[in-house]
């Protein structure tokens, strides 16, 4: 499937609707069914004890999600979640960067249905697994 956005317009089209996220996460790859992107974790995104906090991750999830459907469909600002589930499976390391890797298990014409693992930098192992869903507004 085609990709109607690449990094430089996604990139663009966040820092124009969403500049709250500043220079956070950093799109590193797309494909047709998915996205990477990075958190680029700083001191705001731990909790005590020096690891990423959830709401840290979450965020991870949804923004990679919400990414990769708008490199699927071009920029649809209104599109948004309608439910996440989170797993955290393991402690991530500290203060290292995160990484999402997305993959669109399905876009429809109404929604859109993903899944996100996340891992901190350097470690094999998944951290936070989530399932997403979005809602695509009508076009």
């Amino acid at each position: 499937m085609e990709l109607k956005m690449d990094i430089p317009q996604l990139e663009r089209f966040v820092a124009d609707h969403f500049p709250q996220l500043g220079d956070d996460f950093a799109i590193e790859a797309l494909t047709s069914d998915g996205a990477t992107i990075r958190l680029r974790v700083s001191e705001r995104h731990l909790r005590p004890g020096g690891t990423v906090s959830g709401p840290s991750m979450f965020a991870l999830a949804d923004v990679g999600m919400y990414l990769a459907i708008l490199a699927r469909l071009g920029p649809v600002a209104l599109a948004v979640t309608t439910n996440c589930s989170i797993d955290f499976m393991r402690k991530p390391a500290a203060g290292a960067d995160m990484i999402c890797q997305t993959r669109l298990l399905k876009l429809g014409r109404v929604l859109a249905v993903g899944d996100a693992i996340l891992y901190s930098e350097g470690q094999d192992a998944p951290v936070a697994r989530a399932s997403l869903t979005y809602s695509i507004p009508p076009q």
